[in-house]
């Protein structure tokens, strides 16, 4: 595991001591579905969903038990767990709703734990014609999760209502973290573990953007993603550096997402993974996992990305 300076040692203007671990779980377990008609956009749901939005459903009961073999794995963590973001939809915020109430449990109440609602980890929709749906706002949310959500929290970045390519769906995850990681390596109380509660195809491209390995070919199945899975990274042993200056996303260009360097580097430094999507607490073990081959028209959202080796004593690209 990569060691960073202790907090003693570190300047609280410069701190980069978060990051001794970092986990995503693919944890939406199982859930109702959903049908598109490509022709129209118009998305319908076989089962009514909490927020009243198709695509947004809840979890079905066996996603419940997975959430709640989750929550008692998460519990058990060292480092513990002291940030947790989400995606927007309800299927993930309903799974972690086991993990956070376990995680208070043993806090004072000044030092509850909130989930931030982060849009920049949230679903992926290929590129459409038509407006594909957006996660419910955070105040509805909050009727659903009464005192759950930091709700003053503002995220980083929303994907197009037109959907995306494949291409910027990774930069959309790698500029996510990369603001995320920033404003924890920022944050005077020092975090170390940070949750993220994600889907399946951004689940891969967290663990790519982190790690800086961007296959040829996207298609590879390198992040693991069943349901309820969990992965670690650890931060590599960089050396401390100034924050960066960046182009800051907007809402009036939503597609257009502001570079981030992380192919064959890694965000903020670089990660190592050290679990891949980890089932081994789930009764049933790994269940429903997710690639890039079910994804039809790949060609079309994937074009090819030039890659390339990296750093001695690092991960290498193949």
């Amino acid at each position: 595991m990569s060691q960073r300076k202790s907090s003693a040692q570190t300047d609280v203007k410069r701190r980069v001591s978060f990051g001794r671990c970092l986990f995503a779980e693919r944890s939406r377990g199982f859930r109702s579905n959903w049908v598109v008609d490509p022709t129209t956009g118009t998305y319908t749901s076989n089962l009514p969903t909490p927020t009243g939005i198709a695509s947004d459903p809840a979890l079905a009961a066996h996603g419940v038990n997975q959430s709640k073999e989750l929550a008692e794995h998460i519990a058990t963590l060292d480092p513990p767990v002291d940030v947790i973001y989400s995606s927007p939809f309800y299927r993930c915020l309903q799974t972690l709703k086991p993990t956070v109430e376990k995680l208070n449990g043993s806090r004072s109440e000044d030092k509850k734990l909130q989930v931030h609602v982060e849009n920049g980890v949230g679903e992926f929709y290929g590129l459409a014609r038509f407006d594909h749906p957006s996660p419910a706002t955070l105040d509805v949310l909050a009727k659903h999760f009464p005192g759950g959500l930091a709700e003053a929290y503002i995220p980083v970045i929303r994907p197009s209502v037109n959907g995306e390519s494949l291409t910027s769906l990774h930069d959309r995850i790698a500029y996510a973290l990369y603001h995320v990681i920033q404003k924890l390596d920022q944050d005077p109380t020092g975090p170390k573990t940070l949750l993220i509660c994600t889907h399946a195809a951004s689940m891969i491209c967290i663990g790519r953007a982190l790690t800086g390995r961007m296959p040829e070919d996207p298609s590879e199945e390198d992040f693991k993603c069943f349901t309820c899975s969990l992965s670690k990274f650890t931060r590599r042993n960089m050396p401390e550096a100034p924050v960066e200056k960046q182009h800051i996303w907007t809402l009036d260009e939503p597609e257009n997402i502001p570079f981030v360097d992380w192919r064959g580097k890694g965000v903020k430094g670089g990660w190592d993974c050290e679990v891949n999507g980890d089932c081994s607490f789930l009764e049933k073990g790994e269940e429903r996992g997710w690639n890039w081959w079910f994804e039809p028209g790949l060609e079309y959202l994937a074009p090819k990305v030039t890659v390339a080796t990296y750093g001695a004593g690092g991960s290498h690209i193949v």
